[in-house]
């Protein structure tokens, strides 16, 4: 925030290399989660400011001496806007080439229809293999690229009045929510209390899911609105444990 206040919003991903205190090992954990909004890219990448942000990043990293700080790009990747780890774009660009899509076609029908008759011809194990890597990473790029641009801006789910804070809530409890993020260990919930829940994976099952949504990945994905039940609330690690009752249409 400090950075964001200081130099205008981030342009990319890579940009978050740039903030004091964030390591290799943070940005490898956080950046899957930071979604880069297109529409503020335009706004930043002309003008006067945009020619001061570039100098002072420079400035910045010559003197903090941060290892790859040089290369950290000032525009916009179209991948920053998805579920997809900038650890796996490598993949994302071979796996685009492999069916002759392109990044500007994301989210569209033509791109669908070329992933999944693509998947659907080979098989994702095969695809993977070809590519050098797992069936789960790459049906998470599958995801991404197939979603719609602006997947994850999502309205805010309707949330129980009285419920304003961990504190209000006791095991048991049963509430709604909405998705903000999915990982390969479960799906993070907003249940209204200023705390995203986790839902793990294990309690993620097929009888609680609708028929078209049996195949995905990760079975839930951003934005979507979900029934759960509170199965634990440890107010000492901040953490809220939440089972899956069914998702909400």
């Amino acid at each position: 925030m400090e950075w964001k206040e200081k130099n205008g919003p981030f342009l990319n991903r890579e940009q978050l290399k740039l903030v004091k205190g964030l390591g290799p090992k943070s940005f490898q954990q956080c950046a899957g989660f930071i979604r880069i909004n297109p529409e503020t890219v335009p706004r930043y990448t002309a003008g006067p400011f945009y020619f001061y942000m570039f100098l002072h990043q420079k400035q910045t990293a010559k003197k903090r001496k941060v290892k790859g700080s040089d290369s950290t790009s000032n525009g916009f990747n179209p991948l920053d806007q998805t579920c997809i780890h900038p650890e796996s774009y490598s993949i994302a660009l071979r796996f685009l080439s492999q069916i002759g899509g392109s990044l500007d076609q994301m989210g569209s029908a033509v791109l669908r229809q070329s992933v999944e008759s693509s998947v659907q011809s080979s098989g994702l194990d095969v695809l993977a293999k070809s590519l050098d890597t797992t069936p789960e990473t790459l049906q998470l790029i599958v995801d991404g690229l197939i979603q719609p641009p602006g997947f994850d801006n999502f309205e805010q789910a309707d949330f129980k009045r009285e419920i304003v804070s961990m504190n209000d809530l006791h095991d048991g409890m049963v509430l709604t929510g909405r998705v903000t993020n999915t990982a390969l260990f479960g799906a993070f919930v907003d249940i209204g209390v200023g705390r995203s829940g986790l839902i793990p994976k294990r309690f993620i099952t097929l009888e609680k899911l609708p028929i078209d949504q049996r195949r995905r990945s990760l079975a839930l994905g951003p934005g979507e609105r979900v029934e759960v039940q509170v199965m634990n609330v440890d107010l000492q690690r901040n953490r809220i444990s939440l089972d899956l009752i069914r998702v909400l249409r």
